[in-house]
């Protein structure tokens, strides 16, 4: 099947859906803030980006946004005064950065693709490229790292969030319905794979995106091998406990990673 055009549809219903955090603009305090030089951003789903992974002047920066539309970090970076690209697969979430952009009178240009192609933008043409968790929707992230790193300047930056893979070990239906943590599935994970017929067929009648769970080789060892020396990390939780394994450990990682 083609997944890519599945999940795109499908987090254009979560657009229209209006619950997903992922999916509501950033407000016009926010931009006002961003604008005076305050701001936070996030690349997993609780902790916000350390300031001193950015620049300290924004001013001329270019900065692709890559998989992150939905009206929150683009239209931040633009009112900071940088040069932003949104790159996303769904059109809807683009939508919503061109929302918050018209808004407040900021210049955002967006681009509808894939993030394993970035084929229309030419080598070296950005110094930071901004990844907030969006790479368990992909089946392949090599692409995404390769392509990242050859679209940065040297000495650019690619700041990157993402599920850690073991998430995935665990029946997530058991886990939400129940509670209980199973180990069940084997790394890399894949939710067309290794879910049963009914499971998947039920997954789908929902609209809900189709998942991938990688491995950290392919999330930190991918990225490493793309060309880029990681200098900094951090691990995030989802903020509440409806997640059984939240308990225990941390869910997310965030890397930090510089072009050689």
């Amino acid at each position: 099947m083609d997944i890519i055009n599945y999940n795109r549809e499908a987090w254009d219903k979560e657009v229209d859906s209006g619950e997903n955090p992922w999916t509501l603009p950033v407000s016009r305090e926010v931009i006002a803030s961003a604008r005076e030089g305050e701001f936070s951003v996030l690349l997993t789903n609780n902790k916000p980006v350390p300031r001193d992974w950015f620049p300290a002047d924004f001013g001329s920066v270019d900065i692709l946004c890559l998989a992150s539309g939905g009206g929150q970090q683009a239209p931040v970076f633009a009112a900071l005064g940088a040069n932003v690209t949104s790159f996303d697969n769904s059109q809807a979430q683009l939508d919503k950065d061109i929302e918050v952009a018209e808004r407040e009178g900021l210049n955002i240009r967006v681009e509808q693709g894939d993030a394993a192609d970035l084929s229309r933008f030419e080598d070296a043409s950005f110094d930071l490229v901004f990844h907030p968790v969006s790479n368990c929707f992909m089946p392949n992230i090599e692409p995404v790292w390769n392509e990242s790193a050859r679209v940065l300047r040297a000495g650019g930056e690619l700041l990157a969030g993402f599920h850690n893979g073991f998430f995935y070990i665990f029946d997530q239906i058991k886990a939400e319905k129940e509670g209980i943590l199973e180990v069940r599935h084997r790394l890399p994970y894949s939710d067309i794979d290794d879910l049963n017929e009914q499971e998947l067929e039920h997954f789908m009648k929902s609209g809900e995106p189709l998942e991938y769970g990688h491995t950290l080789d392919q999330q930190i060892g991918g990225q490493i091998r793309a060309g880029l020396a990681i200098v900094g990390f951090y691990e995030d939780s989802f903020s509440d406990e409806a997640t059984p394994l939240n308990r225990y450990c941390p869910i997310f990682g965030a890397t930090r990673s510089r072009k050689l």
